[in-house]
């Protein structure tokens, strides 16, 4: 869903804001709370559309005042499919002349109403990692006679923790597995096993060589007990990567902007957008430390504000 604010220029400036919620149970205890069982909006998207319908309202209400045409992107499916891309395969910015596109995430570690963005890569590249190791079950009084999964599992995690340790010392990255799976009885050495995790990269290069070589370190740890290891990544999202020309540009029209010293090791498929025209992702403050999707996730909506003022100082907007 777009709303698009239409001046008869050439060219056309983007705002994108994601609207979808988690499977999180809200334990904030705020009367605003959630009342659907189960979901929350415990990534801060439900600020950030306080934010851009903030700033349509303020468009729709002195349209004269911009100097360009405007494009507002509502955006699904960012914590599920990655919804940008979906957004980027349709055509809306070829067809408009998008010239440029600016995106916000609240963010806890930030003090409170503080605007932070870095040059160049800001978040990283995620890819999800599904390993599957083969065995041969046996009962346990014969353990001998199979070829354990499970065990040949847990070498092969420590394998890749070794393995992204060294790849750490060239370039901040990480693969952490958050689930593991094997066997179907107590008593009996398990058959399969299957490993699930997640890959965060600074780089396509980086992700890519990692890509490359994890296959013959997940097969060598499970050929250790004569086991046998399939690896597979989802297409995930590459880094975000923000436009030198847009970050010089909000830097001289926000003197408040901080610059992020270090690349941050989460994802946002902003960069999808980013892949096909310039793009400036930025960080919002709560000030909070509530980590995001935590059942407590909350913030102060003063700071809202401070986002649709910024948007329209970067739109050149009156304030």
């Amino acid at each position: 869903m777009c709303a698009f604010f239409d001046r008869g220029t050439p060219t056309t400036i983007a705002v994108r804001t994601d609207m979808d919620a988690l499977p999180v149970a809200e334990k904030s205890g705020r009367s605003f709370a959630s009342r659907n069982p189960g979901r929350m909006h415990a990534c801060g998207h439900d600020g950030h559309m306080a934010m851009a319908l903030g700033l349509a309202r303020e468009v729709a209400a002195n349209p004269a005042a911009l100097n360009e045409s405007l494009l507002i992107v509502f955006q699904p499916a960012e914590e599920t499919t990655g919804g940008a891309l979906d957004v980027v395969r349709s055509g809306i910015f070829n067809e408009l002349n998008v010239r440029g596109i600016f995106g916000f995430h609240l963010w806890p570690d930030l003090e409170k109403g503080a605007i932070a963005s870095r040059k160049g890569t800001l978040l990283a590249a995620s890819n999800e990692v599904d390993v599957h190791i083969h065995g041969l079950g046996a009962h346990i009084a014969r353990f001998r006679e199979g070829h354990d999964a499970m065990q040949a599992a847990v070498d092969a995690v420590r394998a890749t923790y070794d393995y992204l340790a060294q790849c750490g010392a060239t370039e901040p990255c990480i693969l952490r597995f958050g689930r593991m799976e094997a066997g179907t009885v107590r008593n009996q050495v398990a058959s399969e096993a299957v490993v699930q995790g997640s890959l965060r990269t600074l780089s396509i290069t980086m992700r890519d060589h990692i890509m490359g070589e994890l296959p013959d370190v997940l097969q060598s740890a499970a050929a250790a007990h004569d086991c046998t290891a399939e690896v597979s990544f989802s297409e995930g999202y590459p880094p975000v990567v923000n436009d030198d020309d847009l970050f010089d540009y909000a830097a001289a029209t926000l003197p408040e902007l901080k610059s992020e010293p270090d690349a941050l090791l989460i994802a946002e498929d902003f960069a999808w957008y980013q892949q096909s025209l310039p793009g400036l992702f930025m960080l919002l403050g709560t000030g909070t430390g509530i980590p995001l999707h935590a059942d407590t996730f909350d913030f102060d909506e003063a700071i809202l504000a401070r986002g649709v003022d910024t948007y329209l100082r970067l739109l050149g907007l009156p304030v």
